[in-house]
Formats: C-alpha cells, structure tokens, sequence
C-alpha cells in the first residue's frame, strides 16, 4: 500500500492534527510542506485550504475527513470510535472546536498576537480586549469537560482531543490565558497529560505563529 502523503505545514494546528492521527496508529506517511494557497493545496481543496491527502490515486481534503479516512483504512487504536454514542460526542467536540473555539480562540485572539495589523506592529490590543470575555468563557468550557474523566469523550483519546490539542499549544503561550493551564485546574492537567503523548512531542512545531487560515 502507498504511503499516505500529507500536504500542510509543520505550523497548522490542522495540518498537525492529521499527522497527530498518523503517529498515534503508527502510519508510515510523508509530510509535504506548502503554503495557503500552493498549486498542490488547490489541485485537491477547491479553496487552497490545508491538510490535504494523497494516497495512491485517492485524494481527499479537510482534516476531520481525513483523520476519518485513515481510522478507518488503517491498522491501530480507534481514534473515531463505533459505538454510536462515542461516535455523536466525538463529532460534537470536533464541531465545537472547528465552528466555535476555532475563530475565538486562533483566528481571533491567537492572531491579534501573531499577525496583529496595527501600525507598530504591536498586539491588537482592540481585537484582544474584545474577544476575552469568548475567550474565558470557552476554556472554561473545557476546564469543565475534561474535569470528570480527562478526556473529552468518555475514558478515551479520541480525534475530539487530537483536533484541540494543537489549538491549546499555541493559546496557552499567550498572558491573558496561561492562568487556565495552572497545574492545579483541570484543563492544565488535561494539557500536561497529552501533551506528553509521543504523537503530540513528535509534531511539535518550530517556532513561529501557526497558518493563518489552515482547516
């Protein structure tokens, strides 16, 4: 079988969620590194969007249906689980994070730090002071899911924590939001606890702000 090949960048939060998949069910891939917007982007996702698949002579676009694809062709722990209950949870997060806390937390406050667009360059203090109330309000969201079991789903590691988790490594370098990775809260032992996973150390990015608009 031909080695799945993965077009992104190292930086993505998606891109990195996808190859996350692929270390955690020990699928032999290649990483192909783009730009927004490269030729090889737009030959498979009709907006330039990353990560994309090839494999073989199947090609495929957006994250979720990717890691979908390769749970199920592949070998390995059951990231998407069957049981239809599971199933809807694990679905529901994904949705979560991609529609809710994905513009809250990266494309709005993560960004007013990384590609802030004000005339010094500095963080857009404007952007920040307005999205924080969302901000709070969704870590504490989380702070409250993962409180019972550490997971958000049930009593395993599913592709609801995969598809966070690179969101959480770059919101939590930020000063408004350290306080909700404390040690001593549910969230940051939630953190601290998958973050050492090895398919978490082995996709951690180089240093540098994240895609701007990856899916």
């Amino acid at each position: 079988m031909a080695k799945p090949e993965i077009i992104g960048s190292l930086r993505s939060s998606y891109t990195r969620a996808v190859r996350m998949v692929c270390e955690e069910k020990g699928i032999d891939h290649v990483l192909t590194e783009a730009l927004l917007g490269a030729p090889e982007l737009r030959a498979i996702h009709p907006f330039g969007k990353m990560p994309v698949l090839r494999h073989g002579d199947f090609v495929l676009c957006e994250s979720k249906a990717i890691a979908t694809y390769l749970d199920r062709v592949f070998p390995g722990p059951q990231l998407i689980p069957s049981d239809p209950q599971a199933l809807a949870r694990t679905e529901q997060w994904v949705s979560l994070i991609n529609t809710v806390m994905d513009p809250t937390l990266v494309r709005g406050y993560l960004l007013a730090y990384a590609f802030s667009r004000t005339a010094d360059g500095k963080p857009d203090r404007a952007v920040i002071d307005a999205v924080l109330p969302a901000v709070r309000s969704q870590l504490a969201l989380l702070e409250t899911a993962v409180a019972k079991t550490g997971y958000l789903v049930g009593h395993q590691f599913t592709f609801a924590d995969i598809n966070l988790l690179p969101i959480l490594f770059y919101v939590r370098q930020l000063p408004e939001a350290a306080s909700a990775f404390d040690e001593n809260t549910n969230l940051g032992r939630y953190y601290a606890t998958h973050a050492a996973r090895p398919s978490f150390v082995r996709t951690i990015p180089p240093d540098g702000p994240p895609q701007r608009a990856s899916v």
